[in-house]
């Protein structure tokens, strides 16, 4: 789609810069809805940072959830979300995603592509008014990509580190179970023998994996939708500056193959950049870890370097630095690879099991170590507040390790050696010996697992009650009893890892109205500019209620979006005078 005429600018009705899922959402439903829609996306790879998410959306009262009979209720959603934002709670703006996220559901199963899987995740904070302990998670459904044909080739791979010679893994609880209990059931065993046969064969004939899985598959289908509906992506097209006249955004300067060119866009532009998680002087300013001098390393794509609140700012948008917790916080560790190169492994999982613990350089625990990635980030922040370095140690013993693995390094049989030859683990005859090994207080440690084990021995956490929410215990050891995340930690040797911050996107964005469109500081929407996914301020205030709630929202978000500049209306929305002045009186309050 999209017209060029003879000064060589294109033309289109509305042009979205980003290829992940707010982008992609947007551009869908502006398409059917009758708009000119063109894609740019700055890296040679399309799909953003959902290609490397869990590809899970946060939607209360989706359809999966009604189909299996889940009871839950608008209103048990609202309170939990009120109780979670806090002082950041946008009335509008949760009102119109509680009540438009079910019909986006609808819309792209019914429309493209797209199609989703019940989940069993429980809301990370259960226990809080509201929370549930199953149905507000769906789940992308695999995806078999040779549907994109030579597009297969630009979809962004999943990231490294959490494959298996490339293989993805299912982000639910069901197919990981199968390859830590390859050694110990046949079922197991058998199950991943066939996957790993299947794979090889994969492998050979099209040189990576077709069966996709969590995000891969989300952007896989985003993007076959997009391009089923004569859509164009353009990778390697990043954006170089807006267009701007009389106040009015219509276009953007844009890179590509043959040079620098115009795209002009009647119904305007689409920010959909993926945040800053790599705008180093942005961080700066956002993250306290960074402020003080510490180490942040992100998975999320490279090309994340804040492109959308630059462009946003030199248009006259307002990008504040607001949340307390401006970032989806994920404790990561480096991995060194062939050639000199490492990776970034984000501690989705080893956290949960059972006799694995986290302490800091003074050989102390700070926090339930089975709540979720981004309440260990925060708490290892505050932790390490005063010190130049946030950092923990995962620390365990030989009989864990073997079990469950940690990190990068896999469970046995998979050898361990090859990672404490080049750093990535550390061990030690004795807990004095390893925490001679690394640095970590040796009374500090030696004390923590004493007390640690005390109740670890009648499977109870007498510091931080591990294992107490339907969230601790989804991602454990459900064999381990009567406690499935605590077990005691016995005898030597032991192994620890250090972690580091990361984080699996921004939170705090562009500020905009309900339905999309960027808002200066004085409130006044900036004509023919909207913002979507991670661009756009997360509804959740920062924080971060359960799994899929960045997902969720930007989808949701793009279906407002793509309908409103369509204009098509959304009854359920508020009118925009009463949304803005919602929006700003919260922002005072907060």
């Amino acid at each position: 789609m999209g017209t060029i005429n003879h000064s060589g600018a294109q033309h289109c009705d509305l042009l979205v810069i980003g290829s992940g899922a707010g982008g992609l959402s947007t551009a869908i439903t502006a398409r059917k809805h009758g708009l000119d829609v063109v894609v740019i996306e700055k890296d040679s790879v399309f799909g953003g940072t959902t290609a490397f998410s869990g590809g899970v959306l946060w939607i209360p009262g989706n359809p999966h959830a009604k189909a299996a009979g889940v009871k839950d209720s608008r209103e048990a959603a609202r309170q939990y979300m009120r109780n979670e934002a806090g002082a950041f709670f946008d009335v509008a703006a949760v009102d119109a995603f509680l009540d438009v996220g079910p019909e986006m559901v609808e819309f792209f199963e019914r429309e493209t592509s797209v199609k989703f899987v019940p989940t069993l995740y429980p809301d990370y904070h259960p226990t809080v008014p509201g929370g549930v302990d199953v149905g507000r998670s769906i789940l992308a459904a695999p995806f078999d990509i040779r549907a994109l044909g030579e597009d297969m080739a630009r979809l962004r791979p999943p990231l490294q580190t959490i494959t298996f010679i490339g293989m993805m893994f299912n982000s639910s609880n069901a197919d990981l179970k199968h390859f830590f209990n390859a050694t110990k059931s046949l079922t197991s065993f058998t199950y991943v023998l066939k996957r790993l046969a299947k794979h090889v064969k994969e492998l050979a004939l099209y040189r990576r994996g077709i069966n996709v899985t969590s995000g891969n598959a989300l952007a896989a289908r985003l993007a076959k939708s997009a391009l089923d509906l004569g859509i164009p992506i353009h990778t390697g097209t990043p954006a170089q500056a807006l267009l701007q006249e009389h106040g009015v955004v219509v276009g953007a300067r844009v890179r590509g193959t043959q040079g620098e060119y115009e795209i002009r866009a009647r119904r305007g532009v689409v920010l959909a950049c993926g945040g800053f998680s790599h705008d180093v002087e942005r961080l700066k300013k956002a993250y306290a870890h960074v402020k003080r001098g510490g180490e942040h390393v992100s998975p999320v794509p490279q090309g994340n370097t804040g492109d959308g609140a630059r462009m946003a700012e030199q248009a006259g948008g307002s990008v504040p630095i607001r949340y307390p917790q401006p970032a989806a916080w994920m404790p990561v560790s480096r991995v060194p690879l062939r050639n000199g190169r490492s990776g970034v492994f984000p501690h989705l999982l080893d956290r949960y099991k059972p006799g694995i613990i986290g302490v800091t350089r003074s050989g102390r625990r700070f926090c339930n170590e089975s709540e979720s990635y981004h309440d260990v980030g925060a708490a290892m922040i505050q932790a390490c507040q005063g010190e130049r370095e946030t950092a923990m140690w995962l620390v365990c013993d030989q009989s864990t390790i073997s079990k469950y693995g940690l990190g990068y390094a896999k469970p046995a049989p998979m050898p361990l050696r090859p990672f404490l030859k080049n750093g990535y683990l550390v061990k030690g005859r004795t807990l004095s010996a390893l925490a001679e090994n690394t640095g970590i207080d040796a009374a500090g440690l030696e004390r923590t697992v004493h007390e640690y084990n005390q109740g670890a021995v009648r499977g109870v956490d007498e510091q931080f009650g591990r294992g107490s929410t339907s969230f601790n215990r989804y991602l454990a050891d459900p064999e381990q009893q009567p406690n499935p995340c605590v077990a005691p930690i016995g005898a030597g040797p032991y192994y620890a890892l250090k972690v580091v911050m990361g984080d699996l996107g921004t939170f705090d964005g562009i500020h905009t109205d309900v339905v999309g469109r960027v808002l200066d500081v004085q409130d006044a929407p900036i004509e023919g500019l909207y913002a979507v996914g991670n661009d756009r301020a997360s509804i959740m205030g920062g924080n971060y209620p359960g799994a899929g709630i960045t997902l969720g929202p930007i989808m949701t978000f793009g279906y407002i979006t793509g309908r409103h500049i369509a204009g098509v209306k959304t009854p359920q929305l508020p009118s925009q005078p009463q949304a803005i002045a919602q929006d700003r009186e919260l922002r005072h309050a907060a």
